[in-house]
């Protein structure tokens, strides 16, 4: 029997589940609800479809995992879109909120041939614009090893690493980082701490400025 063919829907499921447990948190149904804006129900017979096509495992207290079969489409789907960004930042020059939005309606539509032309022509980039490494252009088990920013104490000075890829879900985020020219490999001065404002005040070069510490959750620095 032939196999079917991967559907977008399927690809999203499975990026969405990868992307949490990248994130260093418990994969459970309800948090991949919450991701994809579905219902419990739905999420409920998909998950359902998912484990019979073999592509997730659940296990234990109902934790989500990704077979080898799932993870390859995930990261798959993630290199895609990684390097439709890349193309889209690096070459026509669109900010990263524009960049990222069109990344995700491009990445399930690039053939394996396009991928790996595309990639050429990036001369096989490493990371993401945000800094999150590419799957199959490095080793993935560096990923997430950086410090959450708002862990870091009042007075230091980090190097920002990348934006967690459910930051750059955020495009009030995304552009606000743009703005500021909080690039990978920038250097940030933490100043302040206000926990009970819930912000923190940074410098990056001469520019000062405040973000909110649920925001600094989704940065990684060094």
């Amino acid at each position: 029997m032939k196999p079917s063919k991967i559907t977008p829907a399927t690809e999203d499921y499975l990026k969405a589940i990868y992307v949490l447990a990248e994130e260093m948190q418990p994969v459970i149904a309800a948090r991949v609800a919450d991701e994809m804006g579905v219902s419990p129900s739905t999420m409920f017979s998909t998950l359902r479809r998912l484990e019979r096509e073999g592509y997730v495992k659940v296990e234990g207290r109902k934790e989500i995992h990704l077979t080898g079969k799932g993870k390859k489409v995930a990261e798959g789907i993630l290199r895609r879109h990684f390097l439709t960004e890349r193309f889209l930042t690096d070459l026509l020059d669109l900010d990263w909120v524009k960049a990222h939005l069109e990344a995700h309606r491009l990445e399930h539509a690039i053939s394996p041939e396009v991928e790996e032309k595309l990639a050429k022509l990036l001369h096989h980039p490493t990371t993401c614009p945000h800094g999150n490494p590419i799957p199959g252009e490095g080793s993935t088990a560096s990923r997430r090893k950086g410090l959450p920013l708002d862990r870091v104490p009042a007075g230091s000075e980090v190097v920002f690493q990348c934006i967690t890829e459910g930051g750059e879900r955020d495009s009030r985020l995304l552009g606000f980082l743009q703005q500021h020219r909080l690039f990978p490999g920038a250097r940030v001065h933490v100043l302040d701490i206000a926990p009970s404002l819930g912000i923190m005040s940074l410098k990056v070069g001469a520019d000062e400025f405040s973000l909110g510490i649920e925001a600094a959750k989704k940065i990684r620095v060094q």
